[in-house]
């Protein structure tokens, strides 16, 4: 006899699914959901056939703005972002990364303008697929273990 964990359908709300196993808390920290007061539901280490295992987050009542689903993005580029309404699925978007990033990382470089000044951050991704991006204001380059979200 086969046993399956079902987890609980949201009513209203957004699912982001297919993120890396190894990438499911940082999506966490990196959206604040820690301090979200709606229901949120988690999964990890998930049977994927896409990924192996994979992590899921539901939450209730949330839609993300583009600054969110940039950060998801740069994060896990290959996730899904599921949006429910009335417990039915009304969209379904993968996720990319755009080829620009303003004001939501900080540039690694302790001297680069936009971590002494009132600045806001601005950066040209050089690369999608590694997470490479490329300061406009003192031309160096951040990767993605580099990454810190302001």
């Amino acid at each position: 006899m086969k046993k399956e964990l079902v987890v609980s359908a949201i009513k209203n709300g957004t699912v982001i699914d297919h993120i890396p196993a190894d990438k499911l808390f940082q999506v966490i920290r990196a959206l604040d959901l820690n301090d979200c007061t709606e229901q949120i539901l988690m999964g990890n280490n998930l049977t994927s056939h896409k990924l192996g295992k994979k992590g899921i987050i539901k939450c209730q009542d949330k839609f993300f703005q583009k600054e969110e689903i940039n950060k998801i993005a740069l994060i896990t580029p290959h996730a899904t972002l599921i949006t429910i309404r009335e417990y039915e699925v009304v969209e379904k978007i993968k996720i990319g990364i755009p080829d620009t990033i303003e004001g939501m990382v900080k540039c690694f470089n302790p001297k680069c303008i936009t971590n002494n000044e009132v600045v806001t951050q601005k950066f040209t991704v050089i690369n999608k697929e590694d997470v490479m991006l490329q300061c406009r204001y003192c031309q160096k380059i951040t990767k993605k273990e580099m990454l810190t979200f302001l």
